[in-house]
């Protein structure tokens, strides 16, 4: 299972929208809140640190976003105050979302993805875009509205096309400007405004890498909270093997074959080059592509 998919919450949407019902769950004695403290979730040991109301002690302005229900049980998220000092010593350890992800169970990876994404969004969009007033949250945290001009604002998804090009027994790999040294991996970019899936995979890879290509098949997604994307994976059939990178966000690519592809990911190749991390969706294209006969 990819990082961030299979989230198990109930999220209520047509209850959520009720703010009485919103706060008679929050009032539960079983209510939980996972606590988001600069992004970055609370873990107890190997889980995520899901506490009960008396234990926490947020800004009275504090967002707080409905999560779901998990058989039944009324789940919260948190924005504890951006202090210098963790908060809530002793009741857990605030982990960056992306080692969260390699220490937790994938549907508390999921739930947390969410949490981050929520929490973050609220973090960013306090004021209205129309005219600047501060807004209000509604829906449990999933929409905010504006008691000025009474815009309504909801939660940002941003579609990304991340695309893994091939040409017979060979892939195209890249390696970004801003990556770690020494890995490569598969290709990105935003989807623009009035762009088809298939048409920004071919508008990235002409830019990035002049790279001409025949056809798009659309494979696997995951959800990304780094702050809040939908990763659309894809294959491309390159019509032929000559690329020239455009040595501005991608400072180099190569072709990769299967085998090599499958030595490297097993670990079985010791240089230089990194392929992307597990809980990548690139690393799930090169793998699913690799494995196949």
């Amino acid at each position: 299972m990819l990082s961030f998919t299979g989230n198990p919450l109930d999220r209520a949407s047509a209850e959520r929208a009720d703010p009485d019902w919103v706060s008679a769950q929050r009032a539960r004695p079983d209510a939980r809140f996972l606590p988001i403290w600069q992004t970055k979730p609370l873990l107890v040991g190997e889980r995520a640190g899901f506490l009960e109301a008396f234990r926490l002690h947020p800004e009275p302005d504090a967002a707080c976003v409905f999560l779901g229900l998990r058989e039944g049980q009324p789940l919260f998220a948190v924005a504890m105050a951006d202090s210098e000092v963790p908060p809530l010593a002793g009741l857990g350890e605030f982990h960056d979302m992306r080692a969260a992800a390699f220490l937790l169970p994938d549907a508390d990876t999921a739930i947390a993805g969410q949490a981050k994404a929520l929490i973050d969004w609220h973090r960013r969009h306090r004021f209205c875009a129309q005219c600047g007033a501060e807004t209000a949250t509604r829906d449990g945290g999933y929409r905010r509205l504006c008691p000025a001009c009474g815009a309504e604002h909801y939660p940002r998804t941003d579609p990304v096309v991340i695309m893994l090009p091939l040409l017979g027994e060979e892939c195209l790999v890249g390696r970004n400007a801003r990556f770690p040294l020494g890995l490569y991996s598969a290709f990105a970019g935003f989807i623009e405004p009035g762009e088809t899936m298939e048409e920004a995979v071919a508008r990235e890879l002409k830019e990035e890498v002049s790279l001409a290509i025949s056809a798009v098949r659309y494979h696997a997604s995951q959800p990304w909270p780094f702050p809040s994307s939908l990763m659309l994976g894809c294959y491309a059939d390159a019509a032929a093997k000559d690329f020239c990178i455009d040595a501005r966000e991608i400072e180099d690519a190569r072709w990769m074959t299967k085998e090599e592809a499958r030595d490297r990911l097993a670990g079985k190749i010791e240089d230089a080059i990194k392929m992307p991390t597990a809980i990548a969706i690139a690393r799930r294209l090169i793998a699913d592509w690799a494995a196949k006969p």
